[in-house]
């Protein structure tokens, strides 16, 4: 059963000339509403400036629409952010252009249904409320100044401050909740209990929020007077939504071994053992089509384990790009597995193990197709957290691919026990020091990568399993391969640089740096400061010669 919601609208203008309040609601079905989910939005406009009305119908309209258009793995708060970010700086600028215009801002309450949870996001002082077994619950702040003359004035509203921020709360969505959106001109003059009874009341989401709003202006509200209610009436089964639940009922296949048959299935050979899964080349029975089948070692899969392979098929799944291997449905799945499109070749370690030796163009045209690859991950908020040659595959045609997204990250959510789950040569300095992985540590991580591909060397040396590496100026590549132009060394110093804001920003700005090469060629330092490399030794250099200067004034002082 889908998500099932009743949605109601009202908006009464009162005594006031023009009526300042909008809201909206877009009530999508199928893959729609299970991935991005219900939403709903109530805005009320400044009131005493002329243009508050398209403030908050600008609002309301351009977060309807662009939050859809945001990518599916990216948070419910990073997508509401981000459009509401661009509305705000757009009424900020268009405010700044005609005196009319100057003042225009708007409140804004949102509301989220996706799955069984609820999230809202709030700035302002209109409000949002939840009735659940007889209780009217509050779910938003009034951002208003706390003062006695100052109530009516907002502290924070959309298009007020460049330093935007909005409020994000979220909860387990019930069957028989019922939601309520409203402006100031409705809470201010209806008391909690009438606003209860007035939702309580009746099955019809449009009667109600009508009755809400006329209600207000009959109480003498001296406002815009504004209500949109939700009435959930079915909510759908557990997602990873639901994968996860599916997924747990299925047993794990047993080791296979060639020709064995699993699911129309047949086992062509083992590819690669880990501590953790399996990977098989099998072939289908009907089609001849080979496959890769990815699943868990017997002997350790747990709940854990689990959610891990199903949150890493989840992620696979919507990156539909030529630098990755696709998953492919198998509806007689029966076990705990997912598959993906097959592709001959090597890993780029297999080829460094193999005795191949780059030059300096092929190494970084294969780093110049892995940042086009990592960027689309990038962009739909996914951080790979294991860049390596071993996860960099080239096939019998040349394509490049990006494997193993098993201990990727979506927008921070990973199902890892590791918080920085990476091979530790490959892992940028910060996160030795607990900080999370972000996509500049993918972007080092491609650095890394980069220079083992010229050197078969790491720009800090190896660093083992549980050590604590100190780091001080990466060992140019230059050392090993006098061959290397100074553009590319300039590149490969940059991107393996010891402080994140001496590195890249973001793929695109790596994939300009090579694209640019010799003809605008980067600025680095081969050198870092004493200062900086070793602050405790400058400290203690600063501390001697002090002592030392203040015996020698002790001594004239004494001597005079």
């Amino acid at each position: 059963m889908p998500l099932t919601v009743l949605v109601g609208h009202s908006s009464q203008q009162g005594p006031r000339p023009r009526n300042e309040d909008f809201a909206g609601a877009v009530t999508p079905e199928g893959a729609t509403l299970e991935n991005k989910g219900l939403l709903a939005a109530l805005a009320d406009g400044v009131g005493g400036h002329a243009n508050g009305r398209e403030a908050a119908e600008y609002t309301v309209r351009g977060l309807l629409t662009d939050y859809y258009a945001t990518p599916e793995t990216w948070s419910i708060a990073q997508s509401v952010d981000t459009v509401m970010g661009a509305l705000n700086r757009w009424l900020m600028t268009h405010a700044r252009r005609t005196r009319e215009a100057a003042g225009m801002a708007t409140t804004l309450s949102a509301l989220i249904l996706r799955g069984r949870r609820w999230y809202c996001a709030h700035v302002g002082d209109s409000r949002i409320y939840l009735l659940r077994d007889g209780k009217l619950l509050r779910l938003t702040e009034d951002h208003v100044w706390e003062h006695p003359e100052l109530n009516n004035v907002l502290r924070r509203a959309v298009g007020l401050d460049h330093h935007f921020v909005l409020d994000h709360t979220e909860g387990e969505l019930e069957k028989g909740d019922r939601f309520l959106l409203v402006s100031d001109g409705v809470w201010a003059t209806l008391d909690h209990n009438l606003m209860l009874s007035l939702l309580a009341t009746g099955e019809d989401a449009e009667e109600c929020a009508a009755k809400i709003a006329l209600e207000a202006i009959k109480h003498g509200s001296n406002d815009n007077s504004s209500a949109l209610v939700l009435i959930v009436n079915d909510v759908p089964a557990p997602k990873l939504r639901d994968t996860l639940e599916q997924l747990r009922r299925l047993p794990v296949p047993p080791r296979l071994k060639p020709q064995q048959e699993l699911d129309g299935l047949v086992v062509e050979e083992l590819l690669h053992e880990s501590r953790v899964t399996l990977l098989y080349r099998v072939r289908e029975k009907v089609s001849k089509r080979e496959l890769v089948l990815k699943t868990l070692l017997p002997e350790v899969s747990d709940e854990d384990s689990t959610r891990a392979l199903a949150h890493e098929e989840w992620l696979a799944r919507r990156v539909s790009a030529r630098n990755f291997p696709q998953v492919v449905q198998n509806s007689q799945r029966s076990h705990l597995y997912y598959l993906m499109t097959w592709h001959a070749g090597s890993s780029l370690k297999a080829w460094l193990n193999q005795g191949q030796v780059f030059t300096p163009t092929e190494a970084a045209d294969l780093i110049l197709r892995t940042l086009q690859g990592l960027a689309v991950l990038h962009r739909l908020g996914i951080v790979h957290r294991d860049i390596k040659p071993d996860n960099l595959h080239l096939d019998s045609k040349g394509q490049l691919r990006i494997l193993d997204l098993g201990v990727a990250a979506s927008d921070g959510l990973s199902l890892s026990e590791i918080n920085n789950p990476g091979t530790p040569s490959y892992m940028a300095p910060e996160l030795f020091e607990g900080q999370p992985c972000t996509e500049q540590t993918d972007l080092y991580a491609v650095g890394v990568t980069l220079y083992e591909l010229l050197t078969r060397k790491y720009p800090y040396g190896e660093i083992e399993p549980f050590q604590r590496p100190k780091f001080g100026d990466p060992i140019s590549p230059m050392r090993y391969r006098p061959d290397l132009p100074g553009w590319l060394e300039a590149v490969i110093l940059k991107a393996c640089a010891r402080r994140p804001q001496d590195r890249f920003e973001a793929a695109e700005e790596f994939i300009l740096a090579l694209e640019r090469g010799a003809a605008r060629p980067l600025a680095v330092r081969r050198r870092s400061p004493l200062a900086e490399r070793n602050p405790r030794l400058v400290l203690k250099v600063i501390c001697v010669i002090s002592i030392v200067l203040n015996l020698v004034l002790a001594f004239a002082l004494y001597t005079r």
